[in-house]
């Protein structure tokens, strides 16, 4: 197992989400699905340290290697970085890499729209050399073609990470992970 939470209770300055339980193992996708507010991207911040854990146990391989992609992205503007760039920088693989995105390699990620910098800053997640990938609402701002690029992507790229994957797209999520849980 990469992860497993045993009556799981998280938050900031008091629990918004739990008590939850789950493992998830190596090469599995697992989909967080809910109402806003629910305490999905909450319980993606208690598994790297950002939200307090109130009650329960998180347990997780010492030196498990993380890549974390927030729902809201790091500030871009004036950032000399290109996709090509990013990609280098998180050791991604560009392997599997959609062909309609090749040309953009090159592009600065503050000049791409938001749903190509969208697809670059997953893909930099998802194709790093990480143990565990967390994704906080990856289809933001992805026209249908890049949705289901990200979804092959997912599953090609699982075989040997685990993935957790927060959407309010129910059909995404059933279309991309091995399983859905349902929050709130």
């Amino acid at each position: 197992m990469l992860l497993e939470l045993f009556d799981l209770q998280a938050g900031y300055g008091a629990p918004v989400v739990g008590p939850i339980s789950l493992r998830v193992a190596r090469g599995e996708a697992v989909g967080l699905w809910g109402r806003n507010g629910a305490g999905k991207s909450t319980l993606l911040d208690a598994l790297v340290g950002r939200a307090r854990v109130f009650d329960g146990r998180l347990v997780k391989p010492e030196g498990i290697r993380i890549a974390y992609h927030r729902q809201q992205g790091a500030p871009l503007a004036g950032l000399p970085v290109s996709a090509r760039d990013l990609l280098a920088l998180t050791g991604a693989d560009r392997e599997g890499l959609p062909a309609f995105s090749q040309p953009l390699l090159r592009v600065r990620l503050d000049r791409l729209s938001g749903g190509e910098r969208q697809l670059f800053q997953v893909w930099a997640c998802l194709a790093a050399p990480v143990d565990l990938v967390l994704l906080d609402e990856p289809t933001n701002h992805l026209d249908p073609r890049a949705e289901e690029a990200l979804a092959q992507a997912l599953k090609f790229w699982r075989r040997d990470r685990a993935v957790l994957v927060v959407s309010h797209e129910r059909q995404f999520l059933e279309q991309a992970c091995d399983r859905i849980l349902e929050i709130g």
